[in-house]
């Protein structure tokens, strides 16, 4: 089965440039506000949305992440209410692909089957969970496939020869390569080390690679797109997103156009590598 995210990785392949990536937590600051902010990424220049499920205690995320999964949870940000969101998003776009990311808890108080079958129809293509392991791929891996959503792994500095085709066995849609050791938002990527470990992955997976942390600039999504099949970038939307916001924490006049403009430079970036590879 073809997923959006298969179509569009096709798409971007026939363009010869990257994917550009991004990354914002549902609900933050505000249900109303999130959905306008994701109704504007595409058009901005995002290929793919990461959508973030908020949790309690997000191990591996970065304080300004953190952060951002706590502003939804005070305002009330619940799994169910992030489907409804995409749900939401897909009345007006049945084209760009979906992901939600997070952890493993909020889907298992969900009930696994019915997560997959909500998320499926609310228009989910792919899933990320930082805390399934391999060896866990019964538990939601396995059952995602089967629903027709793509289970993305993460691939990180650690990961070595040994250790690759385990994570990348039933890895579908894309492999995310975590570019630093650590959490979120903390420092910047060494781009020949990046380099090195795609081309590493890509002899073992036909699959797109994607690379995620420590980018931040258009310069730096450059460099990126120009050595993998996407660029991620998360933390630096979700500190637009933070310094827009009201003393309270809430949403401003500038809050949608804050992320839109980054989004669109950053866009700018990524396509400047397919440009210049040509």
């Amino acid at each position: 089965m073809t997923t959006r995210i298969d179509t569009r990785f096709a798409e971007l392949k026939r363009q010869g440039r990257a994917a550009f990536v991004t990354f914002l937590m549902a609900g933050d600051p505000d249900v109303e506000t999130s959905l306008a902010i994701i109704r504007a990424l595409p058009k901005a220049g995002a290929d793919i949305i990461e959508i973030g499920m908020p949790f309690t205690d997000p191990m591996a995320d970065g304080p300004a992440i953190q952060a951002s999964g706590l502003r939804a949870l005070k305002a009330g940000m619940t799994l169910r209410k992030t489907l409804a969101l995409v749900r939401d998003f897909r009345v007006d776009d049945d084209t760009t692909p979906v992901i939600l990311m997070g952890y493993y808890n909020p889907i298992y108080i969900h009930g696994v089957e019915r997560f997959l079958t909500d998320a499926k129809g609310a228009g989910v293509d792919g899933l990320i969970l930082v805390d399934m392991p391999a060896e866990e791929d019964g538990e939601l891996c396995i059952p995602a496939l089967k629903a027709g959503l793509n289970f993305i792994r993460l691939a990180t500095p650690t990961t070595d020869d040994k250790r690759l085709p385990a994570v990348l066995a039933n890895t579908s849609g894309f492999v995310y390569y975590v570019s630093i050791t650590g959490i979120t938002g903390t420092a910047a990527a060494d781009i020949a080390s990046v380099a090195a470990a795609v081309a590493r992955i890509k002899r073992h997976t036909v699959l797109p690679v994607c690379v995620g942390f420590g980018i931040r600039t258009p310069d730096q999504a450059r460099a990126i797109a120009g050595c993998a099949d996407g660029a991620v970038v998360g933390t630096a939307l979700v500190d637009v997103l933070q310094r827009s916001l009201d003393a309270e924490g809430r949403a401003t006049p500038k809050t949608i156009a804050a992320v839109a403009d980054l989004v669109a430079a950053l866009a700018q970036g990524v396509r400047g590598a397919g440009q210049a590879a040509q």
